[in-house]
């Protein structure tokens, strides 16, 4: 499969970030770092996926194109993923990007 293809998601990526408010105190902020187009493959059928499920959270491999701003991705971040149908989710990105399709791409997993 051309992997090109599957990129049918706009993710938008942020990171929290503490931010000054009016009152000199700060606060904790997700704060949009970029937007890029994604592939999603939910994962399916072992027992930890079936775990999960139950608790209403849905595994994920999320594939981006492997470029500067797609190597800073940690888990600390978090993607609002829009699919070209319109249905918008948020994801927790739980772990740091690994490269795929030789260095292409970066894959990593995320869970609703």
């Amino acid at each position: 499969a051309d992997v090109r293809m599957m990129l049918d998601h706009r993710a938008e990526f942020s990171l929290r970030e503490s931010i000054e408010d009016d009152m000199g105190g700060t606060r904790d902020e997700w704060v949009l770092q970029f937007v890029e187009w994604v592939g999603v493959k939910y994962l399916r059928g072992t027992e930890a996926v079936m775990q999960a499920r139950l608790a209403s959270r849905n595994p994920m491999i999320v594939t981006v194109r492997n470029n500067t701003r797609a190597r800073q991705i940690t888990s600390e971040w978090r993607i609002v993923l829009r699919s070209r149908s319109g249905v918008t989710f948020v994801a927790e990105v739980r772990e740091d990007p690994r490269p795929s399709e030789g260095d292409a791409y970066l894959e990593f997993l995320a869970e609703t």
